[in-house]
């Protein structure tokens, strides 16, 4: 880790639901912000987030690891029923926090529930205005989208998928139970924004980040990845 991705503590409470994490600002920055959150088990210390948190700011973007109002309001457990709206307007207000500190395009990703939420906030938005939409996210990075709950693929999650009108990222292990690598092909045709696949092969839905694993080969790989993708 460079100096450049060394965090702050970030706490905005003007806005309801409030937004809590760590800032990465870069030394050198590239104008662009990120905006990375958790998934239902974990919260925005996870080892992947924090790993690429410190690879985008290194690179120049200014990112927030954000915990998601589910978590705020308790340290563990899962997601409340009833509560993804909650959560989704904690993501909106994160973005917003984090446009006060950037001059360029906002992204905004997650791992898990925290990506599924965040596609859902972007479909949303473009139901609502396609041109706010686009203003607000310019793209998404999506780390192992849950297709579907684990040995049941006939609850699929891709609902919304015909709304989304955000470019995505997608980041999946080919080993992941929550959806394999051709149901996720599959569902990326619902999509109508430009979507990419990055598979990480061998591993599952934690994309190898256990224990104290770093992974700096992943996290430059999608950064790279990012890049190129969003031009």
């Amino acid at each position: 880790m460079s100096n450049d991705s060394i965090p702050q503590v970030f706490t905005d409470v003007s806005a309801d639901p409030f937004v809590r994490g760590f800032l990465h600002r870069p030394t050198r920055a590239n104008g662009d912000g990120l905006v990375l959150t958790h998934s239902a088990g974990s919260n925005c210390n996870a080892p992947l987030l924090v790993a690429l948190a410190e690879t985008f700011c290194d690179a120049g973007y200014t990112v927030l690891r954000c915990d998601l109002p589910f978590r705020q309001d308790r340290s563990y457990g899962p997601p409340g029923p009833g509560g993804a709206k909650r959560d989704r307007a904690g993501l909106q207000n994160a973005v917003t926090s984090v446009k006060n500190y950037v001059s360029g395009k906002m992204f905004l990703g997650g791992h898990s529930y925290g990506g599924r939420q965040a596609t859902i906030l972007c479909a949303e938005l473009a139901e609502t205005s396609p041109e706010k939409a686009a203003k607000e996210i310019a793209g998404l990075l999506l780390l192992s989208y849950p297709l579907h709950p684990p040995r049941k693929p006939e609850q699929l999650r891709t609902q919304h998928f015909f709304h989304l009108q955000t470019p995505a990222l997608f980041v999946e292990g080919t080993r992941d139970p929550f959806g394999t690598i051709v149901e996720l092909q599959q569902a990326l045709k619902l999509i109508p924004a430009k979507t990419q696949l990055l598979q990480v092969e061998g591993q599952g839905h934690d994309l190898g980040f256990k224990g104290k694993a770093k992974r700096p080969e992943l996290t430059e790989s999608v950064r790279a990845e990012f890049q190129k993708f969003f031009g």
